[in-house]
């Protein structure tokens, strides 16, 4: 199975968007169509998941504009930079993520991220997705990386086109190689999960009371299509002054020196 999701970063010179493997069906209705708008100029992250049977296998990306995969031209293997492609395997979490920069009208065409899984019998195990680059995707985000501290709270704007007003909107967590419905428009199910529509081609999520746990991978869904968010959750720092000690500095002058002490 297959989703695919992006993210921009609507205030910095570079756009970022994320496509996202193995969904599961509990947050929305997948599509069949394997497409995916990116903004001309911008940037794709893609992470491809694969069974942990497969750590010590090869990964590679591969493209052709006319989605023959027999005839696709291999970009780059795990760990490697060609031009404009970055892959870097991740064994300990079982996904590589692939990496293309500037991408541009002739990137248009079919990818795929590929385990291979050598013999003469046995297929390689790969994932399909169609790009196109065009003047602006139809969902994005302000920010594809947010932060927040543990019981804190975090805030996400997501952005789409008027064709989508009427869809519903929901913010789902990938986990587990599977997607979770964490909210949508017109449910309530999580009061620290809370999502506000204005109507007005953007919608706002907030998530309240943050824990360690909730860092992760989450996505912004409008109809079919999918922003890309990831959470990173911290431990707030602690300050070094005991609260229940108060008290001042004081300065006074001593011939030839000057000596400084605490004074309560």
């Amino acid at each position: 199975m297959f989703v695919q999701s992006l993210a921009m970063t609507k205030n910095s010179k570079v756009d970022l968007f994320f496509i996202f493997f193995y969904p599961g069906p509990e947050c929305k209705t997948v599509s069949a169509s394997r497409l995916l708008t990116v903004q001309t100029g911008g940037s794709l992250i893609i992470p491809c998941y694969y069974d942990r049977k497969y750590t010590e296998h090869k990964k590679y990306w591969c493209f052709d504009a006319a989605a023959a995969y027999n005839y696709c031209r291999i970009l780059a293997y795990a760990n490697e930079t060609k031009g404009k492609v970055s892959v870097i395997d991740h064994p300990d979490q079982s996904f590589f993520t692939l990496t293309l920069r500037n991408l541009q009208h002739e990137d248009t065409g079919d990818y795929w991220c590929v385990v291979e899984i050598g013999g003469i019998f046995q297929s390689d195990e790969r994932e399909q997705l169609h790009l196109t680059v065009q003047s602006a995707p139809d969902v994005s985000v302000v920010n594809s990386s947010v932060s927040g501290h543990e019981g804190g709270d975090i805030s996400v704007q997501c952005f789409y086109s008027s064709g989508y007003k009427n869809e519903v909107k929901q913010w789902c967590r990938y986990k587990d190689k599977r997607f979770y419905k964490e909210k949508k428009t017109d449910t309530s199910q999580d009061s620290s999960v809370q999502i506000s529509d204005d109507g007005r081609r953007s919608f706002t999520v907030l998530m309240t009371g943050l824990r360690l746990t909730d860092s992760g991978w989450y996505f912004c869904s409008v109809g079919k299509q999918e922003a890309a968010v990831q959470l990173n959750v911290s431990v707030p720092d602690v300050s070094l002054e005991d609260p229940q000690v108060s008290g001042h500095t004081v300065t006074e002058p001593i011939p030839g020196k000057t000596d400084s002490y605490w004074r309560l």
